[in-house]
């Protein structure tokens, strides 16, 4: 007989009722929606009743009545009611040595027709904040990126953060190959943010020579949302965490940071933020660090990026 009490207490009273907002209004890159109770940064399902798939979207802005979205994909096929949804779990990345190898978008997710990502071991959140001041490590031990010209007159340390700057075609992403193929990292992570889309197999095959070994590369090309070129970054940065705190000394490479600060310039203006500066709104200038200073050392391992 089925017991009833054990039933009736396997419920989960939280979740009978579903909550849901309704879109009130829908603009080029942004919609307006009404009816649930959010935070800025609050991921979001919106729902098309009328094609029958849902997008993510993050909450930008709030007012009294209503809260702007800014999906990760475009709004093509939305209309005025459908409904948005609240993701509680917020945004995060499956992290595990099964990435090694392999080539991912901006949430994590396999691009590279090998199938499914086996051997995870954990989410990890893509945003958070970095460690305290007082738990980095020194930068004292030096970092070999294989390149002599660098290694012998621009010495680099464990834990450091490098720019590096030219104008187009010059060699920025062949430097960038030479460095991930004989640096002393034991893991590589490129993220490929704003590129144009053939920029990635030729990077892989001409820069990298096929080999991806203890490499994983994270791609948001430009033809994706800004919200996927700004996350691919986050992406990055949290899947090189996990590996730094699994003790190991990780190579971090993203080309580029104006493309990163780019993309949210667009999330920005699209919001109503005004532009403050070579028309970037304050947001930018807020994000970078946010971004930057999870790179370093601690007890466990390093990121040098």
């Amino acid at each position: 007989m089925v017991d009833i009490d054990k039933l009736i207490d396997s419920i989960d009273v939280d979740n009978l009722v579903i909550p849901f907002g309704r879109i009130k209004h829908i603009r080029s890159t942004t919609i307006t929606a009404i009816g649930l109770e959010v935070a800025i940064g609050d991921i979001v399902k919106i729902e098309s009743e009328q094609h029958l798939y849902t997008v993510l979207g993050m909450v930008a802005t709030i007012d009294a009545t209503d809260f702007t979205i800014v999906p990760f994909s475009f709004i093509d096929g939305f209309r005025i009611h459908d409904k948005v949804y609240l993701q509680k779990e917020g945004l995060s990345v499956k992290t595990g040595y099964g990435l090694l190898g392999r080539v991912v978008n901006a949430l994590g997710e396999p691009i590279d027709n090998k199938g499914r990502i086996e051997d995870i071991e954990e989410s990890s959140a893509i945003n958070k904040v970095s460690m305290p001041a007082l738990e980095r490590g020194i930068i004292d031990e030096r970092f070999s990126t294989g390149v002599k010209a660098v290694d012998s007159m621009l010495t680099s340390g464990k834990g450091q953060k490098v720019g590096i700057f030219a104008g187009s075609g010059v060699g920025k992403s062949t430097l960038m190959g030479m460095i991930v193929k004989g640096c002393q990292a034991q893991i590589k992570v490129v993220a490929l943010i704003g590129e144009r889309g053939r920029e990635i197999p030729e990077f892989i095959h001409y820069n990298l020579n096929d080999d991806l070994e203890n490499t994983i590369i994270i791609a948001a090309t430009s033809d994706e949302s800004a919200l996927m070129r700004k996350y691919g970054a986050f992406t990055a940065m949290a899947i090189a965490e996990f590996f730094r705190d699994k003790g190991h000394d990780v190579l971090l490479m993203m080309d580029s940071v104006t493309r990163f600060a780019m993309a949210q310039r667009e999330i920005g203006l699209s919001t109503g933020e005004p532009p403050v500066s070579r028309g970037y709104p304050p947001s930018v200038f807020a994000l970078l660090p946010q971004l930057m200073e999870r790179a370093g050392n601690n007890a466990k391992g390093s990121i040098t990026a």
